[in-house]
Formats: structure tokens, sequence, C-alpha cells
């Protein structure tokens, strides 16, 4: 039988995305997921992760993002926690399309393509937990 679920932290340095890779590998392969799909899932999670580790905590002392993947009825659910400053994706507008990329405001772009990646995004901060 697949495996339906997987759970796994990773410090909050940029040299941890091979382990996401490699973890979101082992899971698709699991379940039998297309290539594409587990393309698609790690590049969310890789913009997802890189945002946490570049904008998530004003300190230099390590931290953990927690990720636990699983699959619920047919639809892969991936849940991220880390402990960093409040930050909902869903509060990113979306930018201006008529503007050229010299015009293009700084920051945004990578939430965006995260919501072109996957079907939802929710956001809950519970206590001092993302």
């Amino acid at each position: 039988m697949a495996k339906q679920r997987t759970s796994f932290k990773l410090k909050n340095t940029a040299s941890e995305l091979n382990t996401l890779c490699r973890n979101l590998k082992q899971f698709g392969d699991s379940l039998g997921l297309t290539k594409k799909c587990v393309f698609q899932i790690n590049l969310a999670l890789d913009e997802l992760f890189t945002n946490i580790v570049t904008y998530a905590y004003m300190d230099n002392a390590d931290h953990w993002i927690k990720f636990a993947l699983s699959l619920e009825n047919g639809t892969i659910v991936i849940r991220v926690e880390d402990s960093g400053i409040p930050f909902d994706p869903a509060s990113v507008n979306k930018p201006n399309q008529a503007n050229t990329v010299e015009e293009c405001p700084v920051g945004g772009l990578g939430v965006q393509l995260i919501r072109k990646l996957v079907d939802d995004v929710e956001y809950r901060r519970k206590g001092n937990k993302n």
C-alpha cells in the first residue's frame, strides 16, 4: 500500500532545499504521482520554504520548519508550520499584470506562483505558529 502520510522538519537554511526535494520525491514516488505533479509541489514548497528562510526570522538562530504531507480523499494536503513572524499569503495582492518587469514592485510574485501551482492556500496563526 502507498504511503499516505509523511512528515519532516528542516532548519531555516537554504542548504535544506535538497532535503526538501528528496522528501517530496520519496512521497510522490510512494503514491505514484507523475513527475510533473511532484515538480509542481516541489516548486511551490521551494518558494514557500525560501520565503520563510529569508523573511520569517529576525535573528540568526536555528529554527525548525515542519512539513506534513498526506493523501486525504484523493487530495494531497500539505501543512507547513513555522514560528516566524505572522504572514498570511492570502493578504498579498495580485500584481498588476500590465506592468513591465522593470515596473513591477519587488515581492509578491512568489506567492502568486504558489497560488498558480496549488488548488487552495489557507493560513492560520495559532499561538506563535504560522
